[in-house]
């Protein structure tokens, strides 16, 4: 069973991070790299809010995805999101890869490659705050789809 309120507290928090990360906008990751304390700070943001979207995946997936090979790796988690219609696969192939993103932060890798390093943060939020808007849609969908179940339950 989906547990919105996870969902949406997880998804609030992200928001009001990625929020916090808008006057870094128009940096790329390298260029953010250029001051120590401003890239700890957008690779823990972006760790957390990476992180949440993963373990998102993983609880709707849980949910309502159990016909589905379970995911191996964390960016198959949105890759699947897709399979169950919550979202266009191109979104799926843009936003998949910032899994390996999340893993070289976690794993402190040295090897980013160029795109990655490249990538503005600005299109980090964006891609983030597109995620946070389809999630909430198949949320309201879903949730309607239950209380309309209820009903004619009730109504037998």
């Amino acid at each position: 069973m989906l547990d919105y309120t996870l969902i949406k507290r997880k998804l609030a928090l992200s928001e009001e991070e990625l929020q916090k990360l808008t006057p870094y906008r128009n940096m790329t990751l390298e260029q953010a790299a250029g001051d120590f304390l401003t890239q700890a700070a957008v690779e823990r943001v972006l760790e957390k809010v990476i992180t949440r979207g993963i373990d998102i995946n993983r609880h709707i997936i849980g949910a309502i995805g159990t016909h589905l090979r379970a995911p191996r790796k964390n960016r198959e988690t949105f890759l699947h999101l897709a399979e169950l219609a919550l979202y266009p696969r191109e979104f799926a192939e843009k936003i998949a890869p910032s899994a390996g993103f999340r893993n070289a932060l976690v794993h402190d890798y040295n090897n980013l490659d160029e795109a990655t390093r490249n990538t503005k943060i600005g299109d980090v939020i964006k891609m983030y705050t597109d995620y946070a808007k389809y999630i909430l849609d198949f949320l309201d969908q879903h949730r309607a789809a239950d209380l309309l179940k209820a009903a004619q339950d009730r109504t037998g």
